[in-house]
């Protein structure tokens, strides 16, 4: 039997608690705050077989992935400024713009997709995309591509 080793790609809303409970234990014991993995997991209200699980297979999206090139893909109104403002904010975490697609807007919203890679010192890619997924006007937004 071969083991199917396929990855998705989700946002933190769609994962279920007890899965970003795995993620704080491993947390805790990178960081030195727990020592043992009793303590972790007590820490965060799982049992230590729920943890083992899970523990290898579900780990934070990593956001700096110096040379990786992200790929986003958005669904946006078609207001004037909302690109710019989005560019902004991708510029702001000095991440390097590479790729931008934009469709012509169908009854105001339009298919935008824009790459950019992550640089050695590039903010946190979590809270970038946290920032242009709260714009007024962005309806959509999901990560397509990580290479």
């Amino acid at each position: 039997m071969t083991k199917n080793t396929g990855y998705y790609l989700i946002q933190k809303r769609a994962v279920p608690e007890v899965l970003q409970k795995v993620v704080e234990v491993n947390k805790l014991l990178a960081s030195g705050r727990a020592r043992t993995v009793n303590e972790a997991t007590n820490a965060v209200g799982i049992s230590r077989s729920t943890y083992y699980k899970y523990a290898d297979d579900v780990e934070e999206f990593r956001d700096s992935s110096e040379g990786t090139t992200l790929t986003i893909f958005c669904e946006i109104n078609d207001e004037r400024g909302l690109l710019a403002d989005m560019l902004g904010i991708i510029s702001e975490s000095r991440a390097n713009i590479l790729t931008i697609h934009q469709s012509i807007p169908l009854n105001g919203v339009a298919s935008l997709s824009v790459s950019f890679q992550i640089l050695e010192d590039t903010d946190n890619i979590n809270n970038m995309l946290e920032k242009i997924e709260g714009l007024d006007g962005v309806r959509r937004l999901r990560v397509t591509g990580r290479e």
